[in-house]
């Protein structure tokens, strides 16, 4: 097979499910640990890949919500969020929707309005140094219940950052129902923002087809168990919702066994859209070029399968229509330089 490694590299890349804190490097975790020395999380980098290794989800939400308390003044907000940027571009990364939850650094402490500023700031000066595109979408911490979704609702819509494109749900999915968050989605697609939930990576279907038929879902995070029902494949593959799925990240929270019980090539089989995303990189030891190198390996493709892929996720974006457009065509320049002449 094809070594893909140095095509994936350069390939322009468009990603949909990346978390901001989640992003956060061992270098820059460290850097914020050494800023805040009650904190529980290690300052050395290489003990930080122990402190990363989980042995189910709520292992994983414990240490993320750790990682998220380092983050309490809106200079962390700011280094954080050009930081994941620069990471971003390393990789060839051009346009990305991050995932932040707001909720988490006000509840913290952290002025709203200073928080918008800082993470504006950041993503104007990411776009103006390191040419990469940020957008934002706000999730509701589904573990903090309906107060933080109110919280999430006013912040996203009464502060609305101009890097805001869409409003989504993030945290533990058992014990924690969709159809409950319905109100909050309503008043987030009223204002013009997209419906991109997280659903199906730790349940079943079920909680899928609520995330569509009860939060208007146009994207869904994860999809893992969507496999589990062939209506359901179907309607996705019908109505074009896309699954951000993220494979090291299914395998690092024991949400799926092993890559190779991974249901990506089902997916895609069944005709799904499927974008392929990193979720929370440095905490599940990735990146999103290895993402993309696992994903070529589990589909069997070469070089223009994983072009594919990637203007999979420019399509399924919100990245305005000239945007799309011009990604999309440096996708296929690109892609022609190692074809065949």
């Amino acid at each position: 097979m094809t070594d893909l490694h140095p095509f994936i590299a350069g390939l322009p890349k468009a990603e949909l499910h990346v978390h901001h804190v989640g992003s956060a490097s061992p270098r820059i975790v460290a850097e914020l640990a050494a800023r805040h020395p009650d904190s529980v999380v290690p300052t050395d980098p290489e003990a930080l890949a122990d402190y990363f290794t989980f042995t189910d989800f709520g292992h994983f939400i414990e240490v993320y919500l750790s990682v998220v308390d380092l983050i309490r003044t809106p200079e962390d907000v700011r280094l954080l969020t050009y930081e994941v940027a620069r990471d971003m571009a390393r990789q060839n990364i051009r346009y990305a929707e991050l995932t932040i939850t707001p909720y988490s650094s006000v509840h913290r402490g952290i002025p709203e309005q200073a928080f918008m500023e800082a993470i504006e700031d950041a993503r104007k000066a990411a776009e103006a140094e390191l040419g990469t595109i940020l957008r934002w979408c706000f999730d509701i911490p589904g573990e903090a219940g309906l107060e933080s979704a109110a919280e999430t609702a006013r912040l996203a819509l009464d502060l609305r950052p101009e890097g805001l494109v869409s409003f989504g749900l993030g945290g533990p999915e058992i014990g924690v129902g969709r159809p409950q968050f319905k109100p909050f989605f309503d008043q987030a697609i009223a204002a013009g923002l997209r419906s991109v939930p997280h659903a199906g990576e730790t349940t079943g279907p079920q909680t899928i087809w609520d995330a569509l038929n009860h939060l208007g879902a146009e994207r869904i995070g994860h999809g893992t168990s969507a496999v589990q029902d062939p209506e359901l494949l179907a309607h996705l593959a019908e109505h074009r919702i896309a699954l951000e799925v993220c494979p090291t990240s299914n395998i690092a929270t024991r949400a799926v066994a092993t890559l190779d019980q991974h249901p990506i090539k089902e997916m895609v089989d069944a005709g799904v859209l499927v974008t392929v995303n990193s979720d929370d990189p440095p905490m599940f030891g990735t990146d999103l070029n290895n993402e993309y190198l696992v994903a070529a390996r589990l589909l069997d493709l070469d070089e223009q399968g994983t072009a594919a892929l990637a203007k999979n996720a420019v399509q399924a974006s919100f990245l305005d229509e000239p945007g799309k457009a011009q990604l999309t065509a440096e996708i296929d320049a690109y892609t022609a330089t190692w074809l065949p002449k």
